[in-house]
């Protein structure tokens, strides 16, 4: 009588590693695809880096980088010396503070109320809706709101004649932080939502329909499946936003410095343009930048280990 040997499991094949030229051939159309915009970085973002060299000189555009003065820290010293610098860093900080706490929620909140629109056409007239005043300039958006809350505007105007003292909203310092946080909310606040509504159609939609089985009713499916789904997107988000908190923005503040004051108006982006290009102090402007830059830089890998300590991705994976 003979016994049947037992076989051996397979072992589970190995994935084949291709050849570099393999994957070069097969990959070549992406590849072309994706040049341009990488092109397009290394031109505008990193070979500029080089320029920053310019902070440590008495840059002169004539005599170029190379036979420049050397300075050293001097344009630092400079910088920090400077009560105009440090009221910008001050301006740039609260209207960072106020626009995240107003605008941040709001893209969330608008994608979470088109998400439950059944209506596909409906949802789609709201969506370009929204998104249009994103591809507005920001003079053209400044104008409209002019035209509306400014001291000829339409809210002045019914003021008038209703016999109720005029209000310029647009001069106004005191109410300045608040309307350019309404300004970003109403431009970039529709275009904002994209990312959240692709990271709610990822959710499943059976655990919607096991929670309505089991008798939770919309609060509750939306504390306790939407939004956890949502978590992650919006932890990735919030470490970019806080990676770009010194960025408030330029054109912005730019167009009503004059209206509101420099004292009030000025950030940082504003400060390195009007002290530094303007008057032609390249290097000293170049130090604002820099010192805006390597701050950014810190928050950014500061709210990244943040977003790690609660369990979080973040911008990777640890």
């Amino acid at each position: 009588m003979t016994t049947a040997t037992p076989t051996r499991p397979d072992r589970a094949a190995r994935p084949v590693r291709l050849n570099w030229r393999v994957r070069l051939r097969r990959d070549r159309s992406l590849i072309l695809m994706t040049l341009p915009a990488v092109v397009l970085l290394l031109v505008f973002n990193y070979v500029p880096l080089f320029g920053l060299v310019t902070a440590f000189q008495e840059y002169d555009p004539l005599a170029g980088i190379w036979y420049s003065t050397w300075a050293g820290l001097d344009q630092f010293q400079r910088l920090f010396g400077d009560a105009l610098f440090w009221n910008a860093v001050q301006n740039t900080l609260y209207l960072s503070f106020v626009q995240l706490v107003l605008f941040f929620p709001v893209p969330i909140a608008l994608a979470l109320l088109l998400n439950s629109v059944l209506s596909q056409r409906v949802r789609n007239f709201i969506q370009s809706v929204v998104y249009l005043p994103h591809f507005f300039s920001w003079v053209l958006a400044i104008t409209i709101f002019q035209q509306m809350l400014g001291g000829a505007g339409a809210l002045n105007h019914f003021l008038r004649n209703n016999d109720i003292g005029t209000w310029d909203v647009m001069t106004n310092p005191d109410t300045f932080a608040l309307l350019v946080s309404a300004q970003v909310i109403w431009k970039e606040a529709g275009w904002g939502i994209i990312v959240f509504l692709a990271a709610l159609a990822a959710v499943n939609t059976d655990l919607y329909e096991a929670a309505a089985a089991d008798g939770a009713g919309r609060w509750r499916r939306l504390w306790h499946i939407t939004l956890p789904g949502l978590r992650g997107v919006i932890v990735l988000m919030l470490v970019l936003r806080l990676g770009n908190a010194l960025t408030v923005g330029f054109e912005q503040f730019l167009i009503q410095r004059d209206a509101v004051g420099y004292d009030t108006a000025d950030v940082l982006d504003t400060f390195s343009f009007y002290y530094g290009i303007a008057t032609g102090d390249y290097s000293y402007g170049a130090a604002a930048g820099l010192f805006k830059s390597v701050i950014s830089l810190l928050l950014i890998w500061g709210a990244n280990k943040l977003a790690h300590a609660f369990g979080e991705d973040g911008l990777y994976r640890r």
